[in-house]
């Protein structure tokens, strides 16, 4: 945090000048790591594929596209079926959620976490207003309950 001068604008000290970009913003507003964000990113480019498929695509250990598939299934990113194979066994088929309806439920939440932060901002420094206020109008002397002889 930088402590400025009083009066000081510090606007262009303290923002951000770029837009973020898709993976900030899945990171903050979904939690998703940058992992999960690319494997995502690459079920679209590869939809109704194992997590092989996806691994190959990506360029990146199977087990780790597994934890990312199945983070993505639990925020609604991804959905899975199960596949039963000729020889016999069973391979599960990951399919991204469709663009538009991951679009409306993006901005949805970002809206969401829009609202959170700014009634965060909103009651920031609330309980000192508070008590400076208390502080004010309490007669000479007296300061939160107190009366100083």
């Amino acid at each position: 945090m930088t402590v400025s001068e009083p009066g000081r604008d510090t606007t262009a000290e303290t923002l951000p000048v770029d837009p973020p970009d898709l993976e900030t913003v899945l990171s903050a507003v979904f939690g998703l790591r940058a992992s999960e964000s690319s494997a995502y990113l690459g079920l679209l480019r590869v939809p109704d594929s194992s997590a092989a498929e996806v691994a190959e695509e990506l360029g990146r250990d199977r087990s780790n596209v597994n934890r990312s598939l199945r983070t993505l299934r639990e925020r609604g990113f991804a959905e899975r079926r199960r596949v039963l194979l000729e020889e016999g066994g069973h391979v599960y088929r990951y399919s991204p959620t469709p663009l538009p309806v991951l679009r409306e439920r993006m901005h949805d939440a970002l809206t969401e976490w829009t609202e959170g932060a700014r009634d965060c901002i909103d009651e920031f420094g609330a309980d000192i207003e508070s008590t400076a206020q208390t502080e004010a109008e309490a007669p000479e002397g007296v300061y939160a309950g107190r009366n100083e002889d």
